[in-house]
This record gives C-alpha cells, structure tokens and sequence, in this order.
C-alpha cells in the first residue's frame, strides 16, 4: 500500500478535499491542528492512504486533500469517536467546512 497521494483515473479510492475558510492568523494553527490528528489518529483508521494539507497564500483557505481506500473506510472513520474530537475542534478554527469526496475523473503529467 502505498502513503503518498497517486492519482490515477484507474486506482479506486476515495478522495476527500476538504476546503476549510479560516482567518489569516489562524491558518496555522488550523494546519498544525489537522497535521496532528493525522499522525495520532487518522493515519490509524483502516483504509487511510494519505492526507496533504495545503494552505492558500492569502491565509484565508486551507485544504485537506486526503485518499481512502474506499468510501466505506471513510465513513467509518466518521464514526470514530477519538477522529470526531479533532474534526469538532478544527470547525472551531474554521469559519467554513466543505468536505466532499471524489473520484477522479482525468489526470494530466508533464
């Protein structure tokens, strides 16, 4: 199994861009926050990959660009009590939360 982000239209996984709206002063605090949850607690769920996070140059979006084995491994870490905590907490840093999960339909190299 791989633990880096491959796109590929032919591999099936699940994945989850998750576009958060955070102010400027907080978006580190915001990376920082999902950072650690991801090596305490999501990298541990069954069926997690990888999880990238990516923090936009005016400060004001942060985004969470994670793959799943399946939908299912991901839903089932919503369930998760101890992953729960972190997500709840991050929406406290977050103004906005857009989560939705993906296929992906094209993928382009140079």
């Amino acid at each position: 199994m791989t633990t880096t982000a491959h796109i590929d239209t032919t591999r099936p996984v699940a994945t989850l861009i998750n576009v958060f709206t955070v102010s400027p002063d907080r978006q580190t605090e915001l990376v920082d926050l999902l950072a650690q949850a991801t090596e305490e607690t999501m990298k541990h769920q069954p069926g997690f990959i990888c999880a990238n996070f990516h923090a936009s140059l005016d400060g004001e979006r942060v985004i969470n660009y994670a793959q799943w084995e399946s939908e299912e491994h991901y839903r089932a870490m919503l369930t998760n009590p101890e992953a729960r905590v972190h997500m709840d907490k991050a929406a406290t840093i977050a103004s906005d939360v857009q989560p939705r999960l993906f296929r992906v339909a094209s993928s382009h190299r140079g």
